[in-house]
């Protein structure tokens, strides 16, 4: 692609470069609001080499635009000294987070727009420059011994990251500024020159230029292999500072104005979304009290119809790979059960194992990712308090999952998520998770059927990231009866100390059990991936869930320790 670059074009005079400027810059302007006023939001992305003047060009834009709903984020620099104390580890772990964590946290949000000062592409060149990680070509078998062809996965997670922003509304303009190996090596020399402005360019740096062929050839692969339809490249010449200005203003408007046009009414659209949050929430509408034996049973009917509705709209396979046997609801025991002698040995047991399992991961930097869904009242807090204890305090998070706050809804539903990751060697604790966006928001409505329908890739897209970087992730299932789940409400309201555990929602939740048994249902028949599937722990007896818990757990740390050694 690079050798489409024509560097022969005569240079554009001042007064004609003035005039086009002006008239494009005044068009960003407005159209800037327009998309901050639609949530349109839009992330440019600028690579290309060191010295061809990528700061400058954002900075042109920058004096123009709106800083308010305006960020520039530069990307670190590849640190390879600190990557030699993740050599050798298993499964990959290339470093304290994921490497597109740093992308995910700059991104802002819908309305906004988002300057990447070099990003996700500069970080796959610096790999394949210092480490080796070999071809575009690279066959996509993963091996245990760290590689797990990385760098074909890493792209893979960058081609999602692109795909995921533009489903969810975000406009993505990537641009490549281009010179020529003399060019650069001039002005980069010039830098160093300069008092003022050596610290830019460092010796290493300017050696650095003596891999300009090799580079070329890594660049040029890897832009024709990332020119997707949804995210094309746009090449720049940066050795014409006025033209690659206009060149980079044209395409943002052209950007805005296709986003803008292709937008939804806005009133349009949250008249739609109320109809079907007001669907979802038609049969929780009468009162709790005074119910009889038939209206039970109309309940009960025009939940299943329901959820019949929504599992038709769900995908009929998934593009993952899924586990041999699936998992379903109406197939899970209810009678496992552990006596309470047996589960004060077994648990002291598993909890001091867990103890000194976690000392080796933290010394090994494995990440260790739990993450719990389940009925209300079946004994997730609970759980999480028995693992919880066998841990270093400083060595866990737990995440809570509530009600997305605004700037969370203004972000893809992932964001939150990217954004809340247990460093390498650190525990996760999720009580409940990115799942919410295929159960609790798709029963209940706060999620359009075309929000949650493309749910099921993208949460398997980010458990397949965070696998990849290294991550040990165990997803249970905390399976309770409705039998059990009602006595235990009743109890709850009866007992002062717990009443503040059980809701009037939580009642209502249960008129919901037929939808929510299909979300279920699909959940597990769409994102049981051979890479992560769901363990189930039978609940119903919850001393039984909780020493098969730390069991599970123990077990895939072993296995995993043991392999590296």
């Amino acid at each position: 692609m690079l050798e489409s670059v024509d560097f022969s074009q005569q240079p554009l005079d001042k007064e004609t470069y003035k005039q086009q400027r002006d008239e494009l810059m005044s068009q960003l302007v407005v159209l800037q609001q327009q998309a901050r006023a639609k949530g349109v939001g839009l992330v440019v992305l600028f690579e290309g080499w060191n010295g061809a003047g990528k700061g400058s060009r954002i900075s042109d834009l920058m004096y123009h635009l709106d800083a308010r709903a305006t960020s520039v984020y530069v990307t670190e620099n590849l640190d390879v000294k600190a990557l030699d104390k993740f050599s050798g580890r298993p499964f990959g772990v290339r470093g304290m987070n994921p490497e597109m964590k740093q992308f995910w946290e700059a991104l802002g949000s819908r309305g906004t727009c988002t300057f990447y000062d070099r990003g996700w592409y500069t970080t796959a060149v610096q790999h394949m420059l210092f480490e080796q990680f070999g071809e575009l070509s690279l066959p996509e078998k993963q091996s245990h011994d760290g590689s797990i062809t990385a760098l074909r996965y890493y792209l893979d997670s960058c081609a999602d990251f692109e795909r995921q922003l533009v489903d969810d509304g975000y406009v993505i303009v990537k641009f490549f500024v281009h010179v020529t190996h003399k060019a650069q090596k001039k002005r980069l020399k010039q830098l160093h020159k300069d008092p003022a402005t050596r610290w830019r360019v460092s010796k290493e740096k300017l050696a650095d230029t003596g891999n300009y062929k090799e580079a070329y050839r890594l660049y040029d692969n890897l832009l024709e292999g990332t020119d997707f339809s949804y995210a094309p490249w746009h090449l720049i010449n940066g050795e014409d500072k006025r033209r690659a200005n206009l060149d980079i203003a044209s395409t943002l408007v052209e950007a805005f104005r296709s986003a803008l046009d292709a937008q939804q009414d806005p009133a349009a659209q949250a008249a739609a979304e109320k109809a079907q949050a007001n669907s979802a929430g038609a049969l929780s509408e009468m009162p709790l009290e005074g119910r009889t034996p038939e209206d039970e049973a109309r309940i009960l009917e025009a939940g299943e119809a329901r959820a019949r509705q929504d599992s038709a709209r769900a995908p009929k396979v998934s593009r993952f790979r899924q586990v041999d046997h699936l998992l379903r609801v109406e197939d899970i025991a209810h009678d496992k059960v552990l006596d309470p002698e047996d589960y004060k040995a077994q648990l002291k047991r598993e909890q001091a194992r867990l103890n000194q399992l976690e000392m080796q991961m933290y010394q090994d930097r494995v990440p260790l990712i739990l993450m719990y869904e389940g009925w209300d009242a079946a004994g997730k807090g609970g759980n999480i308090k028995r693992v919880a204890q066998a841990l270093d305090a400083r060595a866990y998070t737990i995440f809570p999952s509530p009600a997305p706050t605004k700037p969370e809804l203004l972000h893809p539903f992932l964001w939150r998520y990217w954004t809340r990751l247990p460093k390498a060697g650190h525990v996760g604790i999720y009580d409940r998770s990115w799942y919410g966006r295929v159960l609790v928001e798709r029963v209940e409505g706060f999620a359009t059927s075309e929000q949650w329908t493309r749910a099921y890739d993208e949460i398997n897209e980010f458990e397949q990231e965070l696998v990849r970087w290294g991550a040990i992730l165990l997803k249970f299932w905390v399976d309770i009866s409705p039998e059990e789940q009602l006595r235990r409400f009743e109890a709850r309201q009866l007992d002062p100390a717990k009443q503040w555990k059980i809701t009037d929602e939580d009642w209502r939740n249960r008129d919901k059990y037929p939808q929510y048994k299909a979300a279920v249902n699909d959940m597990f028949r769409l994102t049981s991936t051979t890479y992560a599937p769901w363990i189930v722990l039978e609940s119903d007896d919850k001393r039984f869930a909780r020493v098969k818990a730390l069991k599970i757990i123990n077990d895939a740390l072993e296995l995993r320790l043991h392999e590296k050694a």
